[in-house]
């Protein structure tokens, strides 16, 4: 982060600068937006998915002077708009092993910036601390799109404090700490992973699991079975149907010891919700079904080791 951000500072970024983000949920997302921050400045996020129009319009309103891209596929995009985008100074690509025979002064690899601020933080040691003591509480961090769904995207406004205040919240509701593993995997645009992934992440000292990519999250989820476990509903059902699935394919003795548990777990959860007591036998079934079927089924989706999972930014059936 500290290389990224000096680099960036070579470049002449200023406080209050905005760079925007145009890439998966990759690594390199998060260290060029701390970096950013770091600066001063501010950090707003572009769906690798939108096109170059809306690439254009994003960097237009946000005032985007310094563009971040994750590969050749994304610079494709903004050289496609750079003659409408007049205070752009500098692309910036994660990765560019397919750019080998490219060559532009505008447009550089993340491993020249990291290159860059190596040098600029030798003849300028103390510029970064100074820019990082300088942000205040009521400054402007980042900018979080609309969905455009109703009108143009409006880029919302989120403070420094607006931030800290809600991942204190967030620890209050489902404390974490260096002890548990997450995974980062939803938009890094969405508030959602951006708040409840990875700025509570870097707050409490979680572990943060990157995907290989969207397609492969219900491996990875058994793979790192994760202690805080955040999805949206679209998730969460995938992984229901998958169990559904399996059920269907199962033994008529495991459907009705499935069937069995699913029941004692939810007379469970109805009097937890209502805030009445459990009662012994009622807990002592659900010891065996949790031996008969339920902790099978938390380890086929990944969430045995979870002690919190959540759900969020839209309805669940």
């Amino acid at each position: 982060v500290r290389e990224i951000a000096d680099g960036l500072l070579s470049l002449g970024f200023a406080p209050g600068d905005c760079a925007s983000i145009q890439a998966n949920t990759v690594v390199e997302w998060v260290l060029a937006d701390i970096a950013i921050l770091s600066c001063g400045g501010v950090s707003s996020g572009i769906y690798p998915t939108d096109a170059a129009p809306q690439t254009q319009y994003l960097c237009e309103d946000s005032r985007t002077r310094y563009l971040f891209v994750e590969d050749d596929e994304q610079l494709d995009k903004a050289l496609e708009v750079r003659q409408h985008l007049p205070l752009l100074k500098k692309v910036i690509v994660f990765d560019a092993k397919g750019l080998r025979d490219f060559s532009d002064p505008d447009v550089i690899d993340l491993a020249a910036l990291r290159a860059l601020g190596r040098l600029h933080a030798k003849s300028h040691p103390d510029e970064l601390d100074r820019r990082v003591a300088g942000c205040k509480a009521g400054d402007l961090p980042i900018l979080v799109y609309t969905s455009g769904t109703t009108g143009r995207p409006k880029g919302a406004m989120h403070s420094h404090g607006g931030l800290v205040y809600t991942v204190q919240g967030l620890n209050r509701l489902v404390s974490q700490d260096e002890n548990d593993e997450r995974m980062c995997f939803l938009p890094l645009c969405h508030i959602a992973e951006r708040m409840g992934g990875q700025y509570f992440a870097l707050y409490t000292g979680t572990v943060l699991n990157f995907v290989e990519n969207p397609e492969t999250v219900p491996d990875n989820v058994r793979e790192i079975a994760p202690t805080v476990f955040t999805a949206v509903p679209r998730v969460w059902e995938k992984f229901y149907s998958a169990v559904a699935i399996a059920l269907r394919e199962s033994s008529r003795l495991q459907q009705m010891a499935y069937a069995w548990s699913i029941g004692v777990g939810s007379r469970i959860a109805d009097r937890v919700m209502a805030g009445e007591a459990v009662g012994a036998v009622l807990k002592l079934q659900f010891l065996l079904a949790r031996r008969l079927a339920l902790d099978n089924v938390r380890k086929t989706i990944g969430i045995h080791r979870a002690r919190f999972l959540v759900t969020g930014a839209a309805p669940i059936s």
